[in-house]
């Protein structure tokens, strides 16, 4: 008996890309391992960088948006404004209508949001497995706020091209979607059939009653549930942005990034933007503020930060990665997506630069609403001044309900 289980522990069976895999898992951990060691300061300093930019920014922005979208789900207004909003979505990207309240949604609350609720949405079974790769391909953007108030204002110290990066970056996403309503058609093709008579009002309202009652929750478990759900997410959230803030860090202090960066002299791409562009395909913020610290020509700056701002990051992709890893929701397609909409926007960003260039309308209009003054600075130092205790505060809260539903990890 104990040779038949010797013989079955053997080795002998374990593949050899199976064996390369663990090897080289191994030798990144074991080096990030003695890379922590050598730099302590400095990954403390990154570590801090990223820790204030969740609790100050990150957390407070999102958790409203967050907590609203779990009581509109439970409630089932979702389900209702889905049905609504089916005449319009199925046609353009050929997912079900609910997938307009990600869309829009996502767009108003930034990275990872639109992750999150198709997640939510494929696991009570209103999406299908191919609809929820189409739907996370394209809900997931940066926010209006960071875009016209931290890259417009903060990066470029130009209000006006505000407008010029979100056209390209929205437009990026927008064609996008409408690119992935092909994906797997084959898949669901009864689906357009299925859907194709629109609901009346009335009908979606019926649709959301029924979803509340199947639902089941009372309004003080939902608003419970919501609330815990929202910061465990927000939590992973903020431990990968430290984690990449560190990474980016070390990648700086061993090299590592300007012997990655190094590969990318075999292009036409200007050398000083080398490094920065390595920076943000891991951290897109850390790359933009890179990039705009160059004294390249403002049009090269733009093409740059439209294109990492389309592929998100590899920070921001881990984030949407581990949303997606309890879903069968396939990661691929999402990652494939990025790709398209890096270039999409680098080429948008190139179109719209020329109407900015050229058009009068376009430059006497938009330095007239200065986000600066009017919008985006006030609430950058309110987040600033109540971010942290607002943070705290809602941790405490939510650590208070699972103690009190008896749900503390043991």
């Amino acid at each position: 008996m104990i040779l038949e289980v010797q013989k079955t522990a053997s080795p002998k069976g374990v593949s050899t890309i199976s064996m390369l895999k663990t090897l080289w898992l191994t030798s990144v951990s074991l080096s990030l391992a003695i890379s922590l060691i050598l730099f302590p300061k400095e990954v403390l300093a990154a570590s801090i960088r990223g820790l204030n930019l969740w609790w100050e920014i990150v957390f407070p922005s999102l958790l409203p948006f967050f907590v609203t979208a779990e009581l509109l789900i439970g409630f089932g207004v979702v389900h209702g404004l889905g049905a609504l909003s089916e005449r319009w979505m199925r046609p353009l990207f050929n997912v079900p209508g609910s997938g307009g309240f990600v869309w829009v949604m996502g767009m108003a609350s930034g990275y990872p949001s639109g992750a999150k609720w198709t997640a939510d949405l494929r696991r009570k079974g209103q999406i299908s497995q191919v609809e929820a790769e189409r739907l996370v391909s394209f809900t997931n953007a940066s926010s209006p706020l960071f875009i016209f108030g931290a890259v417009a204002v903060g990066f470029f110290h130009d209000p006006s091209l505000g407008a010029l990066i979100a056209f390209a970056h929205y437009g990026g996403n927008f064609l996008v979607g409408i690119g992935m309503r092909f994906y797997k058609r084959r898949e669901d093709r009864y689906a357009w059939v299925r859907d194709k008579t629109s609901p009346s009002w009335r009908e979606a309202i019926h649709r959301m009653h029924h979803s509340r009652l199947q639902d089941g929750r009372s309004l003080g478990r939902l608003m419970g549930d919501a609330v815990t759900r929202s910061v465990d997410t927000l939590l992973m959230v903020g431990g990968f942005i430290m984690l990449f803030s560190v990474l980016t860090e070390l990648l700086k202090q061993t090299g590592l990034i300007h012997l990655i960066s190094h590969l990318l002299s075999w292009t036409p791409l200007p050398e000083a933007f080398h490094a920065p562009l390595m920076a943000g395909m891991l951290e897109l913020t850390t790359g933009i503020g890179a990039i705009t610290a160059t004294h390249e020509p403002l049009l090269s700056q733009l093409i740059l930060v439209s294109f990492i701002l389309g592929f998100h990051g590899f920070s921001i992709q881990a984030q949407i990665a581990s949303l997606l890893a309890d879903t069968d929701i396939r990661f691929k397609p999402y990652a494939l997506a990025r790709i398209g909409q890096a270039f999409l926007s680098a080429f948008l960003v190139i179109l719209g630069y020329w109407l900015y260039q050229n058009t009068e309308w376009f430059n006497q209009s938009l330095p007239i609403w200065n986000p600066r003054e009017t919008f985006t600075e006030p609430i950058m130092k309110a987040f600033e001044t109540i971010g942290p205790p607002f943070t705290l505060v809602m941790i405490s809260t939510m650590v208070l309900i699972r103690v009190m539903k008896g749900g503390m990890v043991k």
